[in-house]
């Protein structure tokens, strides 16, 4: 474990602690100065720069009641990518187990509602109305029994990411890349079916990892009878 966890001092500054973990990730470096400001952003992102001799560290305003080791961490990972230095696996997982936290991903999750907003384009696009394709796969999957969420097609043609759910803003958004004429129908009903899963079996959350596709999640997969043909489809957009 990163050696500061051990023994954190009681009453540091957030500007305190960044400038004792900048001497374990640049012991031969003087330590500048530091000013952290915590920011109402939308979600648990931090960041951090460098610039006129100071460092600027800018933290979520969900960890401005956190525990100072959890402070640290987050500084000793935030400074190890400024200075391009390996990132401590201790410090990583003590971070993420409290993010894990179920009142803190309560918290976030409140966060991600009020301040922010989920941009997306209609469910009735050029060619697939997103509605009808979730009606008739509750229908044949799910008994009809499943609420519809938000549905819409992402603003941009990603085809990376060609689906997710948004549990904070309870809304499945699928790649515009799929609605045209020459993507089949078949694809499109995969990937929402692959997202109306997340509904059905959500991500678990053991100490500091996130399992996103559980053992249960996997075998209702299974049971789209074109899955594989899908998958082949999706590969070649």
């Amino acid at each position: 474990m990163h050696s500061a966890l051990q023994s954190v001092p009681f009453f540091e500054t957030p500007e305190q602690i960044c400038a004792r973990v900048f001497r374990d990730v640049k012991p031969k470096t003087p330590v500048p100065g530091f000013r952290v400001e915590y920011c109402a952003f939308a979600n648990a992102n931090s960041f951090i720069r460098l610039g006129n001799g100071s460092v600027e560290v800018r933290i979520t305003d969900l960890l401005r009641d956190a525990p100072a080791p959890v402070l640290e961490s987050l500084a000793c990972i935030l400074l190890s990518k400024l200075y391009r230095k390996p990132v401590p696996p201790a410090c990583t997982s003590h971070y993420r187990a409290y993010l894990n936290r179920k009142d803190v991903r309560t918290n976030l999750q409140k966060l991600r509602r009020e301040r922010g907003r989920k941009l997306l384009r209609p469910p009735q696009g050029h060619v697939w109305n997103l509605v009808e394709v979730f009606d008739d796969l509750n229908l044949r999957f799910f008994g009809g029994l499943m609420a519809r969420p938000d549905l819409g097609w992402s603003l941009r043609k990603s085809r990376t990411t060609l689906g997710h759910y948004d549990p904070c803003h309870h809304a499945i958004v699928l790649s515009s890349v799929m609605d045209r004429p020459e993507v089949p129908k078949v694809a499109v009903e995969y990937v929402m079916f692959h997202e109306m899963l997340h509904l059905r079996y959500p991500v678990e959350h053991r100490g500091a990892r996130r399992c996103v596709h559980t053992p249960e999640f996997k075998a209702a997969e299974r049971t789209f009878p074109q899955m594989e043909e899908a998958r082949e489809l999706l590969r070649r957009l």
